[in-house]
């Protein structure tokens, strides 16, 4: 299984109450901060809140690229189970 079939259903099944809000990082090593996002079958648009140093506020990025997933939410670890997480046996 490649990384990018478990970055993608986990961007698809993002749960509505918690925000579109966070970081990536590649496997090139640039952090992404993005305040929301949107999903396509191999690549994910993400929207951040300010341009980077060329002026650009978009960023897309194949999910083969993602690394880390960094969340700026809080709340309980149950809200991320539609994510596919699950708790340890």
């Amino acid at each position: 299984m490649t990384t990018s079939q478990h970055w993608q259903p986990l961007f698809e099944n993002w749960p509505d109450i918690v925000k579109r809000r966070g970081a990536i990082t590649t496997k090139q090593g640039e952090t992404i901060p993005f305040i929301n996002f949107l999903i396509s079958a191999g690549l994910l648009l993400l929207e951040r809140d300010g341009p980077d140093l060329a002026g650009n506020r978009k960023v897309v990025v194949p999910y083969d690229s993602i690394d880390v997933l960094k969340l700026a939410a809080s709340g309980e670890l149950a809200l991320f189970q539609s994510m596919g997480f699950q708790r340890s046996i």
